[in-house]
């Protein structure tokens, strides 16, 4: 990018245009007449022929949250899973999840890019993690197990066909058109054909230098006939002007926005709160819990660590949360060498007068730091529960789980445990499913951790404990074992026919016997 270039970005960041407004509207858009303009430049607009548009736009009837399969655009040969993050007009502003916000990207809602939930997997295909997942790729199975559970998914209604576009270029030099600002993607803008190569068309942007012009093909989604945006709802930007630098199409001033309706005002004003810049002495703290009394495994001594840490940073607490780990730990160079097998962005870690150079997942919302929990609870091999963002109340479970579990075990070893179940033997084969021991059938399954499945399958079935780090690995806990089924377990954990039936059949009989809430 050249001075020029930077210049004109600049200007276009900057500026304060006139405008007028609407009452009561949280909208800010600047006018634009097409008509006026197009008389005033002796031009013309580019006819609705030429476009991979319908001729009336479509309607938008998904909602911010839900979930739907998405092409990764930035690696098109994988089909991922998506959240609606907010609306604006016919448009769907995306992001994969596993992902974060840096990634987002619009699709119109007749795009043949997104589609319902299940349709790779009836196409022969698997859905895959983003480019750039921000987890250990082996949690990936999980992740996406956890990240369906409960979920809105779009139903099929709200999904429209792609419409057909010409056969043949069609576009002509001079011609108007409304194009998407590739920059800036949630901007459709006043544009011209600046130029005409094979199928390809020079999209430039009225009133601007060209550091935001682009080519595309003819057929190109992202660009639409004149008036496009008046009838769908979605704002137009008007023409910039090369010669003041006190007019940018990015100064949102009120002004008035023809045929918007109140579903797409609300998507508009989440739009464009979510881009803006947010003062972080405005917002509260974030703050993270520690649970003294839980198991910090070999690696962190409870006892040294603090009731809490806050920070309005996601990232510097995120940086605090560690170092305090590794003070707290008894031996924090073997604490070190296992928080380098995280995957992630690099972070500098200050201990000890020395920085350390760790990898971790980036946080930019709670639910990150909820995954970052997660992973480090897992690789150090400490209670799940010994950090939270939620206060501590009382007792860990999942502590107390696992002290009961060691003291039945240590009472009744495998050869001498107490029979839990009359099924006379005739009746072996469907027998109902017992509980590892006496007190761990008192508990929810939902409550059960990743060990205390596996000490539930291997007590009901030996043959099936082979397949313990199996379950480790993919984080297998009580919630997610009952979501198993055999389709899953044979695809993404690489288990054999028979034993994957073996668990689907433990996972029905536990269902059945209300060891669920």
């Amino acid at each position: 990018m050249n001075k020029h270039q930077k210049k004109e970005i600049a200007n276009r960041l900057s500026g304060v245009g006139a405008s007028t407004s609407v009452e009561g509207s949280p909208i800010s858009f600047q006018t634009f007449d097409w008509c006026d303009y197009i008389q005033e430049t002796n031009s013309v607009a580019a006819p609705q022929i030429c476009f991979r548009q319908t001729a009336s736009p479509p309607i938008n009837d998904f909602k911010v949250g839900m979930k739907l399969e998405a092409i990764d655009p930035r690696n098109v040969t994988s089909t991922c899973i998506a959240t609606v993050i907010s609306t604006l007009g016919p448009r769907l502003r995306l992001r994969l999840d596993g992902s974060d916000n840096k990634n987002d990207f619009w699709r119109l809602v007749d795009s043949s890019e997104i589609h319902t939930i299940g349709h790779c997997e009836k196409s022969g295909g698997m859905l895959q993690p983003p480019l750039g997942f921000r987890m250990n790729a082996s949690s990936w199975p999980m992740f996406l197990l956890k990240t369906l559970n409960g979920a809105e998914m779009a139903p099929s209604k709200v999904f429209q066909k792609e419409p057909a576009g010409p056969k043949v270029n069609l576009f002509e030099v001079g011609q108007k058109l409304e194009a998407v600002d590739k920059k800036n993607p949630h901007l459709i803008c006043c544009a011209t054909v600046g130029a005409i190569k094979n199928d390809q068309i020079h999209v430039t942007f009225d009133g601007w230098k060209g550091a935001f012009d682009y080519w595309c093909k003819y057929d190109s989604r992202d660009i639409f006939p004149v008036g496009w945006c008046a009838k769908s709802g979605h704002p137009l930007q008007p023409p910039g002007q090369k010669n003041n630098t006190g007019i940018s199409r990015y100064s949102f001033k009120p002004a008035f926005v023809p045929f918007v309706p109140t579903s797409t005002i609300s998507s508009v004003t989440e739009v464009v709160q979510s881009e803006a810049d947010t003062s972080a002495s405005s917002l509260p703290p974030t703050v993270i819990n520690f649970q003294r009394q839980c198991n910090g495994g070999s690696l962190i001594n409870p006892a040294n660590l603090p009731a809490s840490l806050e920070d309005v940073s996601m990232v510097t607490l995120q940086k605090k949360f560690v170092e305090q780990l590794l003070y707290a730990s008894n031996q924090p160079e073997d604490l070190l060498v296992s928080l380098r097998t995280l995957i992630g962005e690099d972070f500098e870690i200050n201990f000890k007068g020395g920085v350390h150079v760790l990898q971790l997942p980036k946080a930019n919302s709670v639910a990150d730091i909820e995954t970052m929990f997660s992973m480090i609870s897992e690789t150090v091999q400490c209670c799940r529960n010994l950090f939270s963002l939620e206060e501590p109340q009382g007792e860990c479970s999942l502590c107390e789980i696992k002290a009961t579990a060691r003291a039945v075990k240590r009472k009744f070893p495998p050869e001498q445990e107490p029979a839990t179940s009359t099924t006379p033997a005739s009746s072996t084969a469907t027998p109902p499913a017992p509980p590892p021991s006496c007190n761990l059938g008192k508990i929810p399954i939902q409550e059960w951790g990743i060990e205390e499945v596996i000490q539930f399958i291997d007590s009901t079935d030996p043959c099936l404990g082979v397949h313990a780090e199996l379950f480790r690995k993919h984080e297998i806990d009580g919630k997610a074992f009952l979501l198993l089924n055999s389709d899953m377990m044979m695809k993404y954990m690489g288990l054999k026919l028979g034993p994957a039936l073996k668990i689907c059949n433990l996972v029905s009989r536990l269902k059945g016997r209300r060891f669920a809430v």
